[in-house]
């Protein structure tokens, strides 16, 4: 059977064609609900659906020839979009993470020299014992332990000085009870000897002997073969960070390519009707895009790939239409501004209309970024960031860090935090959790932190910062000189 459907205000922009009159083609006996499920509309996007003017429940069931009409929410008088429902941080992190798995990470080879910083995809097995000889680290000499057994300042054990060993070069002698031998520090041990004596504990004596002062026990002043790492052994694990400790463990390996976890690409929008690129020249009422530019640098700095995906209006059909973009092509959509519930912000609508589960989260108990919007549309989680700056950056370091290293596959690291004095009293209200950007410095040894106050649609405070004082649920301020934690910047 045919029906004609006109969609009114917002829902026209959740239908291909919604903006003119459509002719369904449905089977005898589809519902309400059914129509609007067969077009594809959001479950709860709908307020009132009219069928030849009249208002009919979810439950009726349309007839060839109906004239149909739907309204959202918003539509023809008051608005009634749906409150918040503010979560706890924990509880905001949870219910997200309950309802994401992600993939593991596409793997990548690079060089070594490309390596610094990126994600290892697979386990790190070393290909040979390192050191691969028993290697002397001071300057003095190769001994046998059990020769200098005893020996100290009063009572000093003597030794023969057979040879010496140059850098370099495999040891042209074996040591035999009773000897010494020169040594550099690196150089290799001569078979026989067990241990190295530092110069500074020994004096050379007539006869081509030196005066031993001090004993030394099996093994002390030496590496030993494979000590470092085991031929076979796992060095590093998958979602280990590579850092400077680590490529050097690896080229001490011989291993000069790894397998690394590919960038997750993140896409990246900007909302509103006043926001300008930062090369124009804003006219009055409009604003340079502040927030594109720093949410790519914070995707770069914790190891996504980031894609800009443009300067959306405050509208609907633009945002879902950029979503859809971003959500094709990317492992994670980010969005800027239009996250809070006045009716010209819109991500949590669009969030929902984009593909289930949608919206997980709107609303968190936290200061800045209680608009928060969590979504996962498919295997894609897309995050609405309030539109402030500071705000902005705040709910990033709390909550999409993690998410980056979870598409990395990043093992958890935990979170750079050090405990601070509070440089002067700050209040707080209980029930959320505060996030106050401070500065850190030493006062005769004691660190202090100086809180940055200022609106969060201020950047410059964000940009002074060295790191966010946590101020508790519970708490109601925190008074000068109590210590907080302050969770460092790193985006």
């Amino acid at each position: 059977m045919i029906v004609t459907v006109r969609l009114y205000a917002t829902l026209r922009d959740l239908v291909p064609g919604g903006r003119q009159a459509l002719r369904v083609d449905l089977p005898e006996g589809t519902t309400v609900a059914g129509l609007i499920a067969h077009l594809g509309i959001p479950e709860g996007t709908v307020r009132k659906v009219f069928v030849g003017g009249v208002a009919r429940e979810d439950s009726y069931v349309l007839q060839p020839g109906d004239e149909v009409g739907a309204f959202p929410p918003i539509a023809g008088g008051a608005p009634a979009r749906e409150f918040l429902h503010i979560l706890t941080v924990d509880q905001a992190r949870a219910r997200f993470l309950e309802a994401w798995n992600p993939s593991p990470p596409r793997a990548v080879p690079v060089d070594l020299a490309a390596a610094c910083g990126r994600v290892l995809a697979s386990d790190v097995v070393a290909p040979e014992d390192l050191p691969p000889f028993p290697r002397s680290v001071v300057d003095g000499y190769a001994v046998r332990a059990a020769d200098t057994f005893g020996a100290s300042e009063g009572l000093p054990a003597y030794l023969e000085v057979v040879g010496e060993v140059l850098m370099g070069e495999a040891p042209a002698l074996a040591l035999g009870p009773g000897q010494a031998v020169r040594i550099p520090t690196g150089a290799i041990l001569p078979p026989g000897a067990d241990a190295a004596l530092m110069v500074e504990h020994t004096e050379e004596v007539p006869s081509s002997q030196i005066e031993v002062r001090r004993a030394a026990g099996p093994s002390e002043n030496v590496i030993t073969r494979g000590e470092d790492a085991r031929r076979g052994a796992v060095v590093l694990r998958a979602g280990a960070v590579l850092r400077a400790a680590q490529i050097g463990l690896l080229a001490g390996l011989g291993v000069t390519r790894v397998m690394v976890a590919e960038p997750p690409r993140v896409g990246v929008i900007s909302t509103g009707d006043e926001v300008v690129p930062p090369e124009m020249t804003p006219e009055p009422g409009r604003i340079r895009d502040i927030n594109g530019p720093a949410l790519l640098a914070a995707v770069r700095s914790e190891g996504g790939e980031p894609f800009f995906h443009g300067i959306v209006p405050d509208r609907l059909g633009p945002l879902l239409d950029a979503l859809r973009t971003a959500q094709e092509r990317c492992d994670m959509v980010l969005v800027s501004g239009g996250s809070s519930i006045g009716l010209r912000d819109e991500v949590a609508r669009a969030i929902a209309a984009l593909g289930p589960p949608g919206v997980l989260v709107h609303g968190v108990a936290m200061k800045p970024g209680k608009p928060t919007v969590l979504g996962l549309c498919g295997p894609t989680p897309v995050v609405g960031l309030p539109g402030h700056p500071t705000t902005v950056l705040v709910v990033f370091h709390v909550f999409v860090r993690e998410m980056i290293a979870r598409l990395l596959g990043r093992r958890t690291e935990p979170l750079g935090a050090v405990r601070a004095r509070l440089a002067r009293r700050v209040a707080s209200a209980p029930g959320r959790t505060d996030y106050l950007r401070v500065a850190l410095e030493q006062r005769d040894g004691t660190l202090w932190a100086t809180p940055l106050l200022g609106k969060s649609g201020l950047v410059s405070t964000m940009a002074g910062a060295d790191g966010l004082a946590v101020i508790p649920e519970p708490a109601e301020g925190i008074e000068y000189g109590e210590e907080v934690m302050v969770e460092v910047l790193t985006s």
